[in-house]
């Protein structure tokens, strides 16, 4: 399923800590072929499980992938239904590279709209994977990241914290993605050159990658290139 690769590309002078993907492209990568969209999603998972296994080889400890958002409960039905059934099978299928190579799995995103049976699911592998110390690899699930400020906010508010003790550390620790470190690259594939409310505040001073590439498409090639490009820029971080 992993199909774990026997060689890697020299490692980046410059790798980053955490990567963030918006995994873009996986119904056009489908048309394109004269598929059904379902079969982008397929292909779209399998390009998950190659970028974990090719960044984790090169030293990124961290990273993220935008697999639904808030938004795309405005999507047909038929695929909306597809999406729900094909994450509660596909996921724990994660566990094994996560044993494996020492990771542990994290889920961000509402957990209130969600059937209980994902949440369960959810719950069940990042319990199983919580004492992984070599990385994370975290799924944003039905997320928005206006709405995860928002119910972090509201979470400060009722923990009845003085507004003179909120600062930046304190609010972050209410996010759902609090834990995680700041996001050093992001990449968006398919073209389109947006972040789309993906994890706005782990975002302050990400660099940004746009590539043409379509999801289903990505591959370890892609990556490095991509890689290359970041250890070229010069962060700032506003100084």
């Amino acid at each position: 399923m992993f199909g774990f690769m026997k060689k890697t590309s020299a490692v980046p002078a410059v790798v980053p800590a955490h990567i963030a993907f918006i995994c873009d492209g996986n119904r056009r990568w489908a048309k394109m072929r004269g598929m059904p969209s379902m079969e982008g999603h397929r292909e779209g998972a399998k390009s998950v499980d190659k970028t974990v296994e090719h960044l984790l080889a090169l030293g990124v400890s961290t990273m993220s992938f935008f697999v639904f958002s808030t938004d795309n409960w405005g999507r047909e039905k038929r695929e909306v239904d597809f999406l729900i059934n094909f994450v509660l099978t596909e996921m724990p299928k994660r566990k094994k590279m996560a044993m494996e190579k020492n990771v542990r799995i994290k889920f961000i995103g509402r957990r209130n709209v969600l059937p209980p049976k994902i949440i369960k699911m959810c719950e069940k592998l990042e319990y199983e994977t919580s004492e992984n110390t070599a990385g994370t690899i975290c799924f944003a699930f039905d997320y928005s990241g206006t709405d995860e400020i928002v119910r972090a906010a509201r979470a400060a508010i009722e923990s009845g914290i003085a507004p003179d003790a909120l600062d930046r550390e304190t609010f972050e620790t209410f996010l759902d993605s609090g834990e995680l470190p700041p996001i050093d690259l992001v990449v968006r594939t398919s073209g389109e050159s947006r972040i789309s409310d993906f994890m706005l505040w782990k975002l302050a001073y990400a660099e940004l990658s746009f590539v043409s590439d379509l999801w289903p498409s990505m591959n370890p090639k892609i990556l490095d290139r991509v890689l290359a490009d970041y250890g070229k820029r010069k962060r700032r971080f506003g100084k």
